[in-house]
């Protein structure tokens, strides 16, 4: 258990946000070892204006370690040894080196790892640096090595991240009565706010806004997803420095927690229990509760994240969140500010930057803004199963009062009731039954590499003995709907369902 602070004194294991720097993102030249250096740059630059060091060099010397994150480095960039590479070229030989990978959480993972060891105490200064660089492949190869995170099996059907995500989405829709009209009018909203703050935020790869029409004429990509839901491909990268000695930025709680890697595999499609448990584990460290975060960075690679995520994260009740974001109480001047650089939405997503990001931004805020005094963020990993939450706290701000009863209580997680044997070891000998009944599915039109479809129809059907099987629709999408009852074939070693 973390050392616990009385009357705003500093405890002897704190650890402390020092400085950070941020490339912009967006489609960028330069290679991926430049963009770590320009990062890099930026954050000794914003380092010495605040006189945390006199010179560069200076700041050089004190860093004991190097932490890199990049999500998948060799197919993007054609970089392995990522974490002596990227020292190598930030003039940092000699220090020990580390690289660290959690698929899009990369970033905050990044982070949690430096946190960690200067905790220990075994380093005093550590850097951690993150950079992804996508836009050098087409979107074909980029959205192929994107969906690699994804179960094979899953896989295997054509699932993306973009269908997992549109079939979380059309789940919560039929969870909470929302007619699709309805679910689109609180996804538009979420990326209609996040461009707009994008606006204000120099490093971001969208700063021009969008209203509801451009919204609803968008491409469709996995039904109900259109262009406008999902977090475009970019380049970037983001540097921090976490430091035992005092200052500006305590990092007051962080929190990591897993799910299972097959969609299928889990017993709720509308809320990511890894970022539940993640979120208690930062509040619980921080003595705080979600009444006391002033501002948010919430990992909206798809809207519907931002939604389920502010949930997640106590900040709405479940099946409120949508309603939260029309109301406006997610706006820079709503009840708690959600994205207000423009989340990944707008200030774009390559995939292993995006959670230091995150920490670059509200750590910014925080120093910039006097009503703002703790920011949290959250990022996710793959399909949520690998999400972490982490909470900044600007020191000395007066409004902490330690040791008293916060009254936070996680949200209860649905138990997880695995299958005796996994679904994905013998699929079709271990069904029971060769009939289920929809869960959820989409239609998806951005079709991944290898298959010949125009488009792909994917569903996921609960079948008698409890547990969940994906696979391809073969029947029209207007002959079914949730809870339509199908037969499961096999082609090929793969599940296909038509409507019975």
């Amino acid at each position: 258990m973390p050392t616990m602070h009385q009357g705003g004194k500093r405890a002897e294991n704190d650890v402390f946000l020092a400085a950070t720097g941020m490339t912009r993102f967006g489609k960028r030249s330069e290679a991926l070892k430049d963009l770590f250096r320009e990062a890099y740059d930026d954050l000794v630059k914003r380092a010495l204006s605040q006189h945390v060091y006199k010179k560069s060099r200076e700041l050089n010397q004190a860093i004991d370690a190097v932490y890199v994150g990049s999500m998948n480095p060799e197919e993007f960039a054609g970089i392995g040894n990522i974490a002596t590479a990227v020292a190598d070229h930030l003039g940092l030989v000699g220090l020990p080196t580390t690289a660290v990978e959690t698929a899009s959480s990369t970033g905050l993972a990044t982070f949690f790892q430096a946190y960690l060891a200067v905790r220990s105490g075994v380093y005093r200064q550590v850097l951690a640096v993150v950079g992804e660089k996508m836009t050098g492949l087409p979107t074909s190869s980029a959205t192929r090595i994107l969906a690699e995170v994804i179960h094979p099996l899953e896989r295997s059907c054509g699932a993306s991240m973009p269908a997992l995500a549109a079939m979380s989405s059309r789940r919560y829709a039929y969870k909470y009565e929302l007619s699709l009209e309805e679910l689109r009018n609180m996804l538009a909203a979420v990326s209609i706010k996040n461009h707009k703050n994008a606006i204000h935020n120099p490093l971001a790869q969208f700063q021009k806004e969008i209203n509801l029409e451009k919204y609803l004429s968008s491409k469709m990509i996995s039904t109900p997803l259109c262009l406008y839901d999902c977090a475009a491909i970019s380049d970037g990268a983001v540097a921090a420095l976490i430091s035992a000695d005092p200052g500006p930025v305590r990092i007051s709680g962080l929190g990591q927690a897993g799910d299972t890697l097959a969609l299928s595999e889990r017993d709720s499609f509308t809320s990511f229990s890894s970022t539940i448990t993640a979120a208690d584990s930062a509040y619980s460290m921080a003595d705080l509760s979600p009444k006391d975060i002033d501002v948010v960075a919430i990992h909206d690679a798809f809207t519907m994240f931002e939604i389920v995520g502010t949930e997640d994260l106590g900040f709405f009740p479940p099946g409120r969140g949508g309603y939260a974001v029309l109301d406006g109480l997610t706006d820079l001047n709503g009840s708690i500010p959600v994205n207000p650089c423009g989340g990944l939405k707008a200030r774009g997503h390559p995939v292993g930057a995006s959670g230091l990001a995150q920490i670059h931004e509200i750590y910014r805020l925080l120093m910039e803004n006097p009503g703002w005094d703790i920011g949290l963020t959250q990022s996710i990993g793959g399909l949520a199963n690998n999400n972490l939450v982490c909470i900044l706290e600007k020191v000395g701000h007066g409004k902490r009062v330690f040791g008293y009863d916060i009254g936070w209580r996680p949200r209860e997680i649905e138990p997880h009731h695995p299958p005796k044997k996994s679904a994905f070891s013998d699929l079709f000998g271990l069904l029971s039954s060769k009939k289920g009944r929809i869960a959820t599915f989409t239609t998806l039109y951005t079709v991944p590499e290898g298959f010949s479809e125009k488009e792909l129809r994917i569903a996921v059907v609960k079948v008698k003995d409890g547990h969940h099987v994906m696979g391809i629709m073969l029947s029209p999408e207007d002959e079914y709907g949730i809870g339509t009852r199908v037969k499961i074939l096999e082609r090929d070693g793969k599940p296909f369902f038509e409507v019975r």
